[in-house]
């Protein structure tokens, strides 16, 4: 069972709060994999999905038993500052542009990402960027820095911040014909496509990793942590990872499992 709640407390031993990037959410993975977990270890997950900043903020506030999110800069700081007990690779996929068919910046021809970028930004053509502090959008940021452009100073005429979620920002880049930034796997289960495609894809800088953190208690006495790791060492078990490499979408493996 999947819940989406802003905060919980009083929780019992039989919970686990999830906080958690809306990506993993949005491409199906929970109402895939939790079904599996409850049925082995009779435990049920709430998923709290929203930014990895904001999910790390929340942690932060003991409003979480575990973290899964794709920010690794994010996720060693929060170890760090012991808020976390330990920090493991859980899975991969990558990140893609997507745009218009008729792909009207012509960047599929694009030697690299940031090239890619940089002809969006020299076009102008639309672009809706994330701008919530989510991975994604972290993602987004060390591409246009890497083009020496700066997002922060580009003009509201073609660059546009949504503040949501992955499924939200599609629909809006759908609607204003635009391009934007997507975690494959969302955009795989995404049903709203209409004209658009994946534009530009396979660049070392969009590989996008998910990581899985179990909550420190002696910083947070009152989660779950006994039910947070039981969820933890099987995701990152033989058996979890199996399971996660089994999850597919029209024959095409959404996550590759790396823990190690």
């Amino acid at each position: 069972m999947i819940l989406v709640v802003p905060q919980v407390y009083g929780r019992s031993n039989d919970t686990i709060v999830i906080q958690s990037t809306t990506s993993t959410r949005d491409s199906g993975f929970y109402d895939y994999i939790l079904p599996i977990f409850k049925n082995k270890f009779s435990l049920d997950a709430y998923v709290v999905a929203v930014g990895t900043g904001l999910a790390i903020k929340n942690a932060m506030n003991c409003d979480a038993d575990i973290l899964i999110t794709h920010a690794i800069t994010l996720e060693h700081d929060f170890i760090s500052k012991g808020f976390g007990v330990t920090r493991n690779n859980l899975m991969y996929n990558d990140f893609v542009l997507i745009g218009p068919q008729n792909n009207p910046a012509k960047i599929s021809s694009s030697d690299s990402v940031t090239e890619a970028f940089i002809k969006i930004a020299k076009s102008q053509n639309t672009f809706i960027s994330r701008a919530d502090d989510s991975g994604t959008h972290i993602s987004e940021k060390n591409i246009w820095n890497k083009t020496k452009l700066h997002s922060d100073k580009f003009t509201i005429e073609w660059y546009l911040e949504s503040g949501q979620g992955m499924g939200q920002t599609l629909n809006i880049a759908i609607a204003k014909n635009a391009y934007t930034y997507t975690d494959r796997a969302t955009w795989l289960k995404f049903k709203n496509k209409q004209n658009h495609r994946i534009i530009y894809q396979n660049d070392p800088l969009l590989v996008n990793q998910y990581g899985i953190i179990t909550i420190n208690p002696q910083r947070c006495p009152n989660i779950n942590h006994k039910g947070a790791k039981t969820l933890h060492d099987w995701l990152i078990s033989k058996d979890g990872q199996n399971y996660i490499a089994e999850f597919t979408l029209n024959n095409e493996q959404l996550f590759i499992p790396n823990y190690k």
